[in-house]
């Protein structure tokens, strides 16, 4: 990485140049903004540690005029005067960090490193949206939150490898589409997507389905048949939910990881397979193993490379992005959530995590009444769970119990006496708690 220092005195210009030379980095130094800005216009600088005073142009201005060069250089500023008041000032400009005189090397260093890493995770990331806009099958990664980004960088550097992926992650999380990503921007992108719910075939005819078989093989083969290996030949087999795979079949799924060579049912000839092979689940196989629920030495087969993808509440940050994906895609006409609604759902914890996420969008958009979405037109499980989760028990009883009787009211179009059937409670109780709730 080039890294270049701008300070006026020379003694810390050329103390932090030596020690980051000492760190492998290439240094370039700068007496004065206007020096700086030179260096900056002809030369790649990636990071950029710049004094907050310097006679002339002071670091704030120089940053200024860096980032409307170039808006991704990385910055790191420092002051001799830390307070609040600077930290604000100096992040509001765009620097990465700042730092007091007399600077503290090794906490340079660490925050150095920090930064390179975020720079390597965008690098990826952009390379892997540039991959998918010219792919045959184009797929949108959203990754605002760290978590995500972190899972998009990994992916992008496991796709370049031969071995078996591992992808881990809550139901809902988009394993699919992470698997289908390392195949997207892999080598084998030309080549054969093949997938399996391992969930979703019956015992008797996982082997059939994995590997094929020969006419006569058994009594409704009436047909030779390919099985998924062979379909995935030159490229990607993907088997998803593997954790509901048959203990009895697995060791001859091990043995056709291992040998890349596979039989058909019925033949003793062995056919050469070449494939990625990627699993899924959302089950602990670690643990399973260890109650010999699924074979040690297959688990650690498939481990080579792994992928755990952060459930929802865990990348809260995406949300908003993911919402404008579903209404693109499931809105007939424009539609809007309001920035209330937009809190509500942020907070939801989605224990079907994205899957839930499209839901309760698609089911929103297909009942609204207007093209503004307000809190009130989101899923009652979704309004219950932000008014119970504050306040005291008391509060929370009665927050739900206002919210039950609004809903069971326009459930019936303001008819109280079906309302209050819903509720299971007489009309006269209804009427006392919406006179008391002031329901009208």
């Amino acid at each position: 990485m080039n890294i270049l220092v701008v300070d006026d005195e020379a003694t810390q210009r050329d103390l932090l140049g030596g020690f980051l030379k000492n760190q492998g980095y290439r240094v370039l130094l700068a007496a004065d903004g206007r020096q700086a800005l030179n260096i900056f216009q002809r030369e790649p600088v990636q990071l950029v540690i710049i004094d907050h005073r310097m006679p002339g142009l002071t670091g704030d201005e120089v940053l200024a005029q860096m980032k409307s060069i170039n808006p991704t250089v990385r910055s790191i500023m420092v002051t001799a005067y830390g307070n609040i008041n600077t930290a604000v000032t100096v992040m509001k400009l765009g620097a990465d960090e700042y730092l007091e005189k007399p600077v503290d090397l090794p906490d340079l260093l660490k925050k150095i490193q920090q930064i390179e890493q975020q720079i390597a995770v965008d690098m990826d990331i952009a390379e892997a949206e540039e991959i998918l806009e010219d792919g045959p099958l184009p797929l949108k990664i959203i990754a605002e939150s760290a978590a995500m980004k972190e899972v998009i960088s990994l992916t992008r550097r496991v796709a370049r490898s031969p071995f078996p992926v591992l992808i881990q992650g809550e139901t809902g999380t988009g394993k699919e589409l992470i698997a289908r990503l390392v195949h997207l921007i892999g080598d084998r992108k030309s080549n054969p997507f093949i997938e399996l719910n391992c969930a979703a075939i019956p015992e008797n005819l996982f082997e059939s389905e994995l590997f094929g078989h020969e006419k006569g093989a058994f009594t409704d083969a009436i047909h030779k048949r390919r099985g998924r290996f062979e379909l995935a030949h030159g490229g990607t087999l993907f088997l998803d939910e593997i954790g509901e795979m048959p203990l009895s079949l697995q060791p001859k799924l091990l043995r056709a990881l291992q040998e890349n060579k596979i039989s058909r049912i019925g033949s003793e000839e062995t056919i050469d397979v070449d494939v990625r092979f990627i699993a899924a689940t959302n089950r602990d196989l670690k643990k399973m193993s260890g109650e010999e629920r699924f074979r040690q030495d297959l688990y650690f087969r498939l481990k080579v490379l792994e992928i755990t993808i952060p459930p929802l509440r865990r990348r809260r940050e995406d949300i908003p992005q993911l919402v404008e994906f579903f209404l693109e895609r499931y809105a007939a006409t424009p539609v809007r959530f309001t920035h209330d609604a937009m809190d509500v759902l942020i907070k939801y914890p989605y224990p079907g995590n994205i899957r839930e996420l499209e839901n309760v969008v698609q089911r929103t958009v297909t009942l609204a009444r207007t093209c503004l979405v307000r809190p009130e037109d989101l899923p009652e499980e979704i309004r219950y769970h932000q008014e119970t989760t504050h306040g005291t028990l008391s509060e929370r009883m009665k927050s739900l119990e206002q919210e039950m009787i609004v809903s069971a009211l326009k459930k019936s179009d303001g008819v109280q006496t079906r309302a209050a059937e819903l509720l299971g409670i007489s009309e006269r109780v209804l009427r006392y708690k919406m006179k008391k709730y002031g329901i009208k």
